[in-house]
């Protein structure tokens, strides 16, 4: 019963599906209790097979295909369904170049209208806006090459724009001859699409327009945000290329290299589990931080003093900080990066004051290399996470500036309290964000 419902409900769907580059469901039932889909016969080869034995297809040619088949995909998302595996294999054309054009066939002939893609295989369809596949192959998300990061996440709430990544990679494929990430194995190439950009197409093939380099970068961007708003906006795109006229995609505007650098990885996830620590962490380095300006203030300056607050006091609250984590759940590989990213911070910064003491310098003197160390973690952050702490670690590098010029004694002797101001800051706002995060995922599971 189970699969009967399921079969009738991909059928229903898939006979909504009219369009000239969808293959059409012409008849749909049941024979001897065996289901059937009766569907049109298109004479050709798949895509793919045209790449195989062609190689890359000339640039007029890949924009012409690309822009029908993004046409035959909104009629779809308008309809309803996400596709969810767009790949050559799965566009039939309906020409057969071994038999009717030889193996010498220049592939630019299908530029011409008479030959066109098909859109087919619909098995791992889905409705918009449901949790649930059309059928139980739909616990395969995709093909690895052609998945976009939030599908090879296995993310429910995957959207139309998943289908636009992936016409970005057909297109990509179609230029140069290969898909934008391929490795020897799936797991390798699953872990390229989430954490590698993909190699600009005009480093393949010199030949390729900028235009249409930049209209498949666009789609092949990782948050889905930064793609084309829809398959329609794409072929719009590339249908002005073809008739010379303006486009929307812009060449590398400064507010796109921003969005980019200020975007999350597919790591920022595991904020969540630090989201509450963050804000207990942003409260217990301003206290240390507040203590040692006081301490200043009322003129100590034994080494020990503040050697004894920091050494004590970032071990302690280290300890705690750690086991409460664990707590919370098995931690992840990213998460141990991190941790030990900020371990080597807080062993740098107890080492400042040993410094202090090696050499004989004053107390206090090296307290500017504080925010520097700290600067640097939060790099590391943003090279991981997200490149929101690129902004945070600007921020301590600036202090660190600050804290230099400020003299170590008087009324304006506050260096220690910005530095713990910026760093309450750093940590409080994203573990607020974090642990939001974490809660509505929490009241909707």
């Amino acid at each position: 019963p189970d699969d009967r419902a399921r079969f009738a409900a991909e059928a229903e769907a898939a006979a909504r599906l009219q369009h000239p580059n969808i293959v059409s469901v012409y008849e749909v039932g049941q024979h001897n209790g065996q289901a059937f889909l009766c569907l049109e016969f298109v004479k050709g080869s798949t895509l793919a097979e045209w790449l195989s034995h062609v190689g890359p297809f000339a640039p007029r040619t890949a924009a012409r295909l690309v822009a029908d088949i993004a046409r035959a995909v909104h009629a779809a998302h308008m309809n309803g369904i996400l596709h969810r595996d767009l790949k050559p294999s799965n566009i039939l054309l309906n020409a057969k170049w071994e038999t009717e054009y030889g193996e010498t066939h220049d592939p630019a002939f299908l530029a011409h209208s008479s030959f066109q893609p098909k859109v087919t295989d619909f098995g791992l369809a889905k409705l918009i806006g449901q949790a649930e596949s059309l059928t139980r192959t739909g616990a395969v998300v995709g093909t690895p090459s052609y998945m976009a990061p939030e599908q090879a996440t296995g993310r429910k709430d995957v959207s139309p724009l998943a289908d636009v990544y992936s016409l970005g990679a057909i297109l990509y494929e179609l230029l140069t001859g290969r898909p934008p990430f391929r490795a020897a194995h799936p797991v390798d190439t699953l872990l390229m699409v989430l954490e590698q950009e993909p190699v600009p197409p005009r480093d393949w093939n010199p030949g390729i327009p900028r235009d249409l380099e930049r209209v498949c970068l666009k789609c092949l961007q990782k948050p889905s945000d930064l793609r084309y708003s829809s398959a329609a906006v794409l072929a719009a795109d590339l249908e002005a290329y073809l008739a010379g006229e303006p486009m929307s995609v812009e060449p590398g505007s400064l507010g796109s290299f921003v969005s980019r650098l200020l975007r999350e990885t597919h790591h920022a996830a595991v904020l969540e589990n630090w989201g509450l620590l963050w804000m207990w962490h942003s409260l217990m380095i301003f206290l240390l931080c507040l203590l040692t300006q006081a301490l200043s203030w009322s003129g100590v300056d034994s080494h020990s003093a503040y050697l004894v607050l920091w050494g004590t006091g970032l071990l302690t609250w280290g300890t705690i900080f750690w086991r409460l984590r664990r707590r919370g759940g098995p931690v992840l590989f990213v998460e141990r990066q991190i941790a030990h990213a900020w371990a080597g911070s807080v062993i740098a910064s107890i080492g400042l004051f040993i410094i202090e003491v090696v050499r004989d310098l004053a107390s206090l003197t090296l307290s500017p290399v504080l925010p520097l160390i700290a600067g640097v973690v939060f790099l590391v952050k943003a090279g991981t996470l997200s490149g929101q702490f690129y902004l945070y670690a600007g921020c301590y590098f600036l202090t660190a500036i600050v804290m230099a010029v400020l003299p170590q004694t008087g009324p304006w002797n506050m260096g220690h309290l910005l530095f713990g101001l910026v760093s309450a800051v750093s940590f409080f706002f994203p573990g607020l964000k974090y642990y939001r995060q974490r809660k509505r995922g929490e009241s909707t599971a």
